[in-house]
């Protein structure tokens, strides 16, 4: 998250951190915290053809055409935080991204008022806090873990929803500052003078983490930080299937990953799947649009894509 920082491992160069150096250090979380579960329910595929619906192909990029639409669209699906030495943009997903008018991410990452909006939903229900949802053994080992490689104590966050303390802890698991494909395709859109736009608001992000029990979230962010090398080594592996876009081999590893939260899946995947597909069909209509959300929300039967052709878009892999 620290994108414009310097020796963010371990933080030991970090004394005191200023007014500032907190909003960019929030301002990555959010930019981030919506892809904890990247290794969890990252880049789901077919469980099955049983419709003939699901993708088959190993592909990241596919082109959106429908009768009647003269322009086509196309869908990518991103890994979000992934090391500078592993990031590419081929050069179909740029020529794909040059070929549309606006660009559309799960959420607008070009608003100028995202910041404020988290801020106003980032804590949790009730008056709950973190304290009372760990013991005070686990309370100061996660205090100490923010001080040592984040440089900020774990009260700042004191009644902030759980997951948002994924986002600096992405920096230990990749051992790396990390780079995204979202704001790397914000960029793109600036160059060509793209609208960027959001397929669902940052209060309907936000409140995903209030339908999956704190404790729950606190609990993986535990065993996190107890298994540092063992997450490493899964999101390694991860990233080298992602980079061959081996999407059938990706589903295989997020079913056997020991970090997930079990039984959110259709909170965290299926039920934003089957509400964004009207949203994607008003949006392609309305001009052609370069999509991009996490690869998770592709496959399967209950996937983006699968989803799509069952409304008569044609979606082809683009190899």
């Amino acid at each position: 998250m620290e994108k414009r920082e310097e020796g963010g491992k371990g933080g030991r160069r970090m004394k005191l951190v200023s007014l500032s150096a907190v909003e960019d250090r929030l301002t990555g979380i959010n930019t981030y915290y919506m892809k904890v579960l990247v290794w969890v329910f990252a880049f789901l595929i077919s469980a099955g053809a049983g419709f003939a619906q699901a993708p088959t192909e190993n592909a990241l990029l596919w082109e959106i055409t429908k009768p009647g639409q003269p322009k086509p669209s196309y869908l990518f699906g991103t890994i979000h935080l992934i090391c500078p030495a592993d990031f590419a943009l081929s050069d179909s997903v740029k020529s794909a991204l040059s070929k549309t008018e606006q660009v559309a991410l799960e959420m607008d990452m070009d608003d100028p008022g995202m910041m404020m909006n988290m801020m106003k939903s980032m804590n949790m229900r009730d008056g709950n806090e973190l304290k009372k949802l760990v013991s005070e053994s686990e309370y100061n080992k996660l205090d100490q873990f923010y001080k040592d490689s984040v440089g900020v104590g774990i009260g700042m966050f004191a009644k902030a929803k759980p997951f948002v303390l994924m986002g600096p802890l992405f920096n230990a698991v990749l051992n790396c500052q990390p780079q995204s494909y979202e704001m790397s395709l914000v960029e793109l859109a600036k160059k060509q003078q793209s609208e960027v736009i959001g397929i669902e608001s940052m209060d309907e992000q936000m409140a995903v983490f209030d339908s999956i029990p704190y404790k729950d979230q606190v609990k993986m962010i535990l065993a996190m930080i107890d298994n540092l090398p063992k997450a490493r080594n899964e999101f390694k592996e991860l990233v080298a299937l992602y980079k061959t876009q081996n999407i059938n081999e990706l589903y295989k590893l997020t079913l056997k990953s020991e970090f997930g939260l079990d039984g959110n899946e259709e909170i965290m995947l299926f039920d934003r799947n089957k509400k964004w597909i009207s949203r994607i069909e008003k949006i392609v209509s309305e001009k052609p649009t370069f999509i991009a959300v996490g690869a998770a929300h592709l496959g399967g039967e209950r996937g983006v894509i699968a989803l799509l052709r069952k409304q008569g878009y044609k979606i082809r892999p683009v190899l």
